[in-house]
């Protein structure tokens, strides 16, 4: 499911972000794309004198305003199949055959009457045809939804973008909705680049955002709850953000994960036991380096855990050299029953992004055994004169352990 509104389009980079989409369709990926009008239909309103009417930002469409509705669908449609269709010598697309269905897909039903408002033409989605998309996306189409529905007794209405991209990707059991953005994915609070978070963030965001644009995107990802196993949201100003958020490790914008159950918190003086025991068996095999209680107790403000029902499931520490602006990642530790479900890689984002509130500017690991899992963390192999003067003092020789440096 791709989500991308009228400013996306209007933009001189769409026609990158189509060559994109028709490289994944190329691959065998199946796509839904859903595009807003809002850009567009206001164009269209101020062009004819229609007065705007809106209603706790969203529009109220009378039949003036629906005809400019229809007309900017309608073109913007046209626009993105004849972009798809597109297949010159010496382009991108050169020889592509790509199908592009539209239709009646979206059935809808009118807002109705709000607090003594008369939304008239504007809607809500009834219901998602999703056996009909289903059929033309099983046989290779590239299946394109307008922000209007259609409703049982013959009317048109004027939906949302969010409503139409959400309610599909649910009703179709999307794998992943992936908004398009003016800006590189969802920011925080400070306009920071968020590289990934859980859905609860973006329902934090949404609470606090008054921005109309951040809004729909925000509403789009917050819609599909822990329904949708993955949703991403990039920048469409960006050549090459699409596959480089699909496709490389550190992606391109933020990825937004559903809430896990599990608890990840700082860690407590009550935490010692369930800590000791799940570093003890790693410790009697020589991966990690054996530590107290005392030691442990001592440090335990340095930990961050997971903790799930009750049980310490994963930990990991972070040592601060400020005079350095460096840091060391150590005891990241997994229980064997929770391995290879992402739990290292949120621990591991935890600690950097506590380095970088710390003003340190890198981050180091020893390991004698894991060497490859931290380079698939972005780390690089360095020596051991690359450490900080107070780390070197303490390095053991015995161990051998091999440097990795990442900056962050």
């Amino acid at each position: 499911m791709l989500m991308f509104g009228g400013n996306a389009v209007a933009h001189p980079n769409f026609a990158n972000i189509i060559h994109d989409i028709a490289l994944l369709n190329s691959l065998g990926v199946k796509l839904v794309l859903v595009h807003g009008a809002r850009q567009q239909i206001e164009e269209r309103v101020q062009l004819r004198g229609v007065e705007s009417r809106f209603e706790n930002d969203i529009r109220i469409t009378d039949t003036q305003t629906l005809e400019c509705v229809k007309d900017a669908a309608g073109s913007l449609r046209s626009q993105i199949e004849a972009l798809l269709t597109m297949g010159l010598a010496n382009s991108p697309m050169h020889g592509s055959r790509i199908r592009v269905c539209s239709g009646n897909f979206v059935i809808a039903k009118p807002m109705g009457i709000h607090n003594g408002v008369d939304f008239e033409h504007t809607g809500t989605v009834r219901r998602i045809d999703h056996e009909g998309i289903h059929k033309q996306l099983n046989d290779g189409s590239i299946v394109l939804l307008s922000p209007i529905g259609y409703s049982p007794t013959g009317e048109v209405f004027n939906l949302a973008l969010d409503d139409v991209a959400s309610q599909t990707a649910l009703q179709l059991k999307a794998d992943k909705l992936i908004v398009l953005s003016e800006n590189g994915g969802l920011l925080d609070n400070n306009d920071q680049l968020i590289s990934s978070c859980e859905m609860s963030t973006v329902k934090q965001l949404l609470s606090t955002t008054k921005d109309i644009h951040r809004k729909a995107v925000l509403n789009a990802i917050a819609k599909c709850g822990d329904k949708i196993e993955r949703c991403h949201c990039i920048g469409y100003t960006d050549d090459g953000a699409l596959l480089q958020e699909l496709f490389t490790r550190d992606g391109g914008g933020t990825l937004i994960a559903k809430d896990h159950q599990e608890k990840l918190r700082v860690a407590t003086i009550d935490d010692v036991g369930g800590i000791l025991e799940l570093i003890e068996p790693l410790e009697a095999e020589g991966t990690l380096v054996k530590r107290s209680r005392e030691l442990l107790e001592n440090e335990i403000d340095r930990f961050l855990v997971m903790e799930l029902e009750g049980t310490i499931i994963a930990c990991a520490a972070l040592y601060a050299y400020p005079e350095d602006t460096s840091g060391e990642i150590a005891c990241v530790v997994t229980h064997t029953d929770y391995r290879n479900k992402g739990r290292g890689e949120r621990l591991m984002a935890e600690l950097e992004k506590q380095a970088l509130e710390k003003n340190l500017s890198s981050v180091f690991v020893l390991t004698t055994k894991t060497a490859h899992w931290f380079q698939e963390q972005g780390f690089t192999l360095s020596e051991q004169s690359a450490l900080p003067q107070g780390k070197q003092h303490l390095y053991n020789l015995q161990r051998n352990s091999k440097v990795f440096i990442k900056t962050i």
